[in-house]
């Protein structure tokens, strides 16, 4: 094991592990998280379109099926603050883990969510409706950078971007599981109608905060606390070996000398991520906020937040149901990439998926500004694709962008950057969000575009195609310090031949790898 696996996100128990399960059931379980994220976005896309809801929050209008509308500025900021909120949690988190810890700060950020989602059962009016939104997000937000960061802190490095990308396929499961509940809920004639739904947020929070306050904390949390007992007892709990087994210690003599190497490049703030040294801290850091960008920016959240609208709009008769499918498919697609992506590879699925979102949202946008409503074929045709485009983004860039987050920082500014990064999801999260009514719907003031937006999701996917093949190098296999060297002396673009070579000279300490690559450089000047 390299020196610096533990802190680097190399896991403990990576030396075959008397009992290597019972770290991954502990610290997959804390990928229950992501259902909070999925089902509050699934669940607004739902409630806005129920009678009951637009008839306490909206107005009465006769041309709409319910009889009732609500206005494309109330809509926007219903939907979209969330992610406001989201964007101030996930640039607390990197405190609230260094001073709370990883998993009680999970645990605090549960009872924040809960008191949102009490506001928005309570509210009848939209002020507190949001306001409750907005707490549910600070939440979100906390809880969306705290659990990949438990995770790569406490899961076997064998498998542990198959873990982080459990956070990913929680998200769809809670996705699934608000349209789903729309789906049961949508006619009652009373509050219950979107109370039910929102209301069942509570049950999520109270199996996370329950479940995570029963497990272990981060070892590394509790050596720079200076808690040494307690980090032993919490890797015996992950391990399966005795608090006194040479292998313990072993572990957190390791914990310990990354602690004091990381002391020893002393406290970094949030500048030293945009300094542009020889390790490339910058480009890491803009790589990190640029992939969660485009992970928004691939129109996702679009089917996720205005599925049911845009289905309706469509002529579907039963949009609630389509949305069900489209969660369905949502979900069983994110486990081919768990498993690809330590298969094939991140940059890899990243390029494949990227090209196949791209394809499918272009044909989406043709069909959808050429047929009527009234053409049956032409909206099944509709559906299928943009059911291929939700299979491609659970299979690569759902899970991935999160696994890449995870992987390229350097120790010293590892927390930083990646609050950064989440909060840049969630940033652009609060955009589209924002903006998406205004361009899709056909109320004054908006552009109407309705399907046509297909054609910027399109072309923002094939900037993902461009993005991935400069700016994302080939991780798959190789321990961050190979990482880090590969950032030092070579571009993404080059990177596949790079890890080759390290690959071939084995899993050598920074120190060797950087003397095998000097020899290799020496090398290729002599031909």
């Amino acid at each position: 094991m390299p020196a610096a696996g533990f802190v680097s996100g190399g896991g403990v128990g990576a030396n075959a592990p008397k009992n290597r399960f019972a770290g991954i059931a502990m610290t997959a379980f804390s990928a229950f998280g992501g259902i909070l994220f999925g089902y509050d976005t699934g669940v607004i896309s739902g409630v806005k379109e129920m009678k009951d809801w637009l008839r306490t929050f909206g107005h009465p209008d006769s041309t709409t099926k319910t009889g009732y509308a609500i206005s494309s500025s109330d809509e926007s900021l219903v939907v979209s603050i969330l992610s406001a909120g989201t964007f101030f949690g996930a640039l607390l988190a990197a405190p609230t883990a260094d001073y709370m810890g990883r998993k009680w700060g999970i645990v605090f950020a549960c009872l924040i969510f809960s008191a949102g989602v009490a506001m928005q059962t309570a509210a009848t009016e939209i002020p507190l409706f949001v306001v409750g939104r907005v707490f549910a997000g600070l939440g979100v937000g906390l809880v969306s950078c705290l659990i990949p960061m438990y995770q790569s802190e406490c899961s076997p490095k064998w498998i542990r971007g198959a873990i982080v990308s459990t956070y990913q396929w929680a998200i769809t499961i809670g996705l699934l599981l608000a349209s789903i509940v729309n789906k049961g809920t949508q006619n009652h004639d009373d509050h219950s109608a979107y109370r039910i739904p929102i209301a069942l947020q509570f049950v999520w929070a109270a199996i996370l905060a329950g479940g995570m306050s029963l497990l272990p904390e981060s070892p590394r949390w509790l050596i720079k606390r200076g808690r040494d007992a307690d980090a032993a007892q919490s890797l015996s709990r992950l391990t399966g070996y005795n608090t006194t087994d040479p292998e313990i210690e072993s572990e957190l003599d390791e914990i310990r000398a990354n602690l004091e190497a990381e002391v020893a490049l002393g406290e970094s703030s949030y500048v030293d991520c945009f300094r542009f040294t020889k390790n490339k801290i910058a480009l890491r850091t803009l790589t990190g906020i640029t992939i969660q960008a485009w992970q928004q920016l691939t129109g996702i959240n679009f089917i996720f937040y205005y599925g049911t609208t845009f289905f309706n709009n469509s002529g579907i008769s039963d949009p609630f149901l389509i949305n069900i499918a489209t969660n369905i498919v949502n979900v069983f697609m994110t486990l081919p990439g768990m498993w690809g992506v330590e298969r094939f590879g991140r940059r890899r699925l990243l390029l494949v998926g990227a090209i196949g979102m791209c394809v499918c949202e272009y044909i989406v946008a043709i069909v959808g500004v050429t047929i009527s409503v009234q053409n049956i074929a032409g909206q099944k045709v509709l559906i299928a694709f943009v059911c291929i485009y939700i299979a491609f983004f659970a299979s690569t860039w759902g899970p991935i962008a999160w696994v890449i987050t995870g992987e390229i920082f350097p120790l010293q500014v590892r927390a930083k950057a990646m609050s950064l990064s989440v909060a840049s999801n969630w940033l652009w999260n609060f955009g589209i969000g924002y903006a998406t009514p205004y361009l899709v719907n056909k109320q004054p003031g908006s552009a109407g575009l309705e399907s046509k937006v297909f054609f910027i999701w399109g072309s923002t996917c094939f900037c993902c195609i461009v993005f991935t093949y400069f700016c994302i190098p080939e991780t798959k296999g190789l321990s961050l310090e190979q990482i880090d060297l590969m950032y030092q002396n070579t571009t993404p673009i080059k990177s596949l031949e790079y890890r080759r070579r390290l690959m071939a000279d084995g899993n050598l300490p920074t120190e060797k790898a950087a003397d095998v690559h000097e020899d290799h450089k020496s090398q290729e000047e002599k031909v």
